[in-house]
């Protein structure tokens, strides 16, 4: 009877080993495929902030133009002050 026991113990605790190994890799996939889910968040958000800069560097761009516009403007202006 002893035996018998031995034996329905030992099945219990690999059936029980069994279930947290399944229960191990279930977690395992959950955390994998939440990485995942984050580095292509990531990617999005990388990739906006980069447009983001690139048409705040494109303002920056015309405003300069604008002011060097307005500089040989003003310039012009002086000049034709001047001549007259």
């Amino acid at each position: 009877g002893l035996l018998l026991t031995d034996s329905a113990l030992t099945q219990a605790e690999l059936r029980n080993s069994r279930l947290e190994q399944e229960e191990l890799r279930a977690g395992l996939a959950a955390a994998k495929q939440n990485a995942e889910a984050a580095l292509q968040q990531l990617l999005r958000v990388t990739a906006s902030s980069r447009a983001s800069i690139r048409q705040l560097l494109s303002g920056a761009e015309s405003l300069q133009l604008v002011a060097d516009l307005l500089k040989s403007i003003d310039r012009i202006s002086e000049l034709s002050e001047d001549g007259h």
